[in-house]
């Protein structure tokens, strides 16, 4: 058999394939975000916030983390971590320096706090 289509048929189908797919697309969309609201949800920690890392080597980071009223500086490895100091909030510098990457005295803070924690072992 032979079918005789005009070019309006074609257009209709063109619209008709273009309404699916952005159908689809609207569909993955709402999705994706759902799906990414959900395990945000789940996944966020109450109690744990890293306030800063920093890179060392290849694989090898130290890091400041806040556990509730404790602050913790570990390093972290390829396959461990290992807690190098606690301290406490009246320890720590101004916590603010963490918070404004663009300040000349940004990394100013950690190496305060790692030169207090060397000061501890030592004596």
């Amino acid at each position: 058999m032979i079918y005789c289509t005009t070019g309006w048929d074609k257009i209709a189908q063109l619209l008709v394939v273009l309404v699916i797919f952005i159908f689809v697309l609207l569909i993955t969309a709402f999705t994706t975000k759902f799906i990414g609201g959900y395990q945000k949800t789940q996944l966020s920690n109450k109690n744990l916030k890293i306030i800063e890392s920093l890179r060392l080597a290849n694989n090898k980071y130290l890091a400041l983390i806040e556990v509730g009223e404790v602050y913790l500086i570990v390093g972290v490895g390829k396959d461990e971590i290992h807690t190098i100091a606690k301290l406490t909030k009246d320890e720590l510098p101004n916590v603010a320096t963490y918070e404004d990457a663009t300040s000349g005295d940004f990394g100013k803070g950690f190496q305060e706090i790692l030169e207090r924690v060397k000061g501890k072992e030592h004596k």
